[in-house]
């Protein structure tokens, strides 16, 4: 009997994946005189009901279907459809918060239930459990092709709703206060079109330092000298991209077999490659007798120094139309400056919630343990000279044990 019962169900199966759904349904009928208590049977006979619009059957069937398997999240799902359909709005949120109850982060029932709260419930519900579903669902290039049109309308109306939200408390703020970049970053976050933007370093944490995007770098005496410097620089930069060019190497070089994450399209990627004067501490003597000035300029500056780790000090050449994705640095405890040499229009740096263009000589640091990229979307290439330089935030007896903590960890 069992294998009799095994037999039609699989033809029912085939029968349906082939689009015969009356051959499937009489086969699944089959199964359920012999098996009453068959919870596939009944689960695919409110499937073939609902098809035919048999909408009272479809109900019963996977009714039935819930109380002998509880814990299928798929039946709650489709007789929350069958309930819809019916008329019963109520019912239909039952069964929806019962099919999450069985399992959280099952999405499509959260996309259903979105949906309801969009047609009866606030926008703002609608919007926030939209935004749950985008967060616990697959990347899209992965989303089901029945579900992609649902998703692609939650995503605009969660964004829709969170701009109207965040013109709101826009305004609430008066205009006292709607330029200033640290409240209109909360409102952002509160709105929910953008997430915080804490530090986080993939090396050495220094705890209990602000996480600020840009600094001011007037603070830096050796800014203005530097800057100054910016044409002999470039001079000395123009003639490396000629004598030099096969000193430009790829910035990003992962070996075989490691993860490469954000970093695949750039992996070994001419797209954006690099000149060192000084690169994880290491100093390219051959790179710096070719760059004098460069050289120069960079020894008056605060260059941070911690062992394995700084200084950095590199030519940055970006692609044209080529992203640097959205990334941690190592520690907090340096910031890292550039200083623009061959800017193009069309070019932006993010650094966190702000963002900025690149001007010819014109410096700026930034906390790279705080989220960044930069994105070249001209024709032509952008260049930067890139170095580290000490968080001014700590004391010289703290940058020491910066230095010794990290020594240590190498030894470990």
């Amino acid at each position: 009997m069992a294998i009799e019962i095994e037999i039609w169900a699989n033809e029912a199966e085939r029968a349906a994946g082939a689009g015969n759904w009356a051959q499937a349904e009489a086969l699944w009928r089959k199964v359920v005189e012999k098996s009453p208590n068959h919870p596939k049977a009944h689960h695919r006979l409110g499937i073939h009901a609902y098809q035919r619009r048999a909408l009272k059957e479809a109900a019963n069937h996977l009714e039935r279907a819930i109380a002998l398997a509880p814990l299928d999240p798929f039946i709650r799902l489709m007789l929350a459809n069958v309930e819809r359909d019916i008329g019963n709005i109520r019912g239909e949120l039952e069964v929806l918060d019962g099919a999450l109850a069985v399992d959280a982060y099952f999405y499509p029932a959260l996309l259903a239930k979105a949906i309801w709260q969009e047609l009866h419930s606030t926008p703002s519900a609608a919007a926030e459990t939209y935004r749950n579903v985008i967060k616990i669902a697959p990347p899209e290039n992965q989303w089901p092709r029945e579900l992609k049109d649902q998703m692609l309308h939650g995503r605009n109306f969660a964004q829709k709703v969170s701009q109207g939200t965040h013109d709101k408390l826009l305004a609430a703020l008066g205009s006292d206060w709607q330029n200033n970049a640290k409240w209109r970053e909360a409102v952002s976050i509160m709105a929910g079109l953008t997430k915080p933007y804490p530090s986080i370093c993939n090396q050495l944490y220094v705890p209990r330092l602000p996480a600020t995007t840009f600094f001011d770098v007037s603070c830096f005496e050796w800014v203005k000298e530097m800057e100054a410097q910016t044409d002999a620089i470039l001079e000395e930069l123009q003639a490396a991209l000629v004598n030099r060019k096969d000193g430009f190497t790829p910035y990003i070089q992962y070996l075989p077999g490691q993860p490469v994450n954000q970093w695949a399209e750039l992996n070994h990627s001419d797209r954006w490659t690099t000149l060192p004067l000084w690169l994880g501490g290491k100093k390219y003597e051959e790179n710096i007798a070719a760059c004098p000035k460069t050289f120069e300029a960079l020894s008056n500056a605060d260059l941070a120094d911690i062992d394995g780790l700084c200084p950095n000090a590199i030519f940055s050449a970006l692609a044209p139309h080529t992203e640097i994705p959205p990334h941690n640095g190592e520690t907090n405890a340096r910031l890292v400056a550039h200083l623009p040499l061959i800017v193009p229009d069309n070019c932006v740096f993010k650094c966190g919630f702000d963002e900025r263009p690149w001007i010819k000589g014109e410096i700026f640091a930034f906390d790279d343990s705080i989220e960044h990229a930069a994105y070249n979307n001209s024709d032509e290439l952008r260049v930067v000279l890139l170095f580290d330089i000490w968080n001014p935030l700590l004391s010289m007896e703290e940058r020491e044990i910066v230095r010794i903590l990290a020594r240590t960890m190498r030894e470990c």
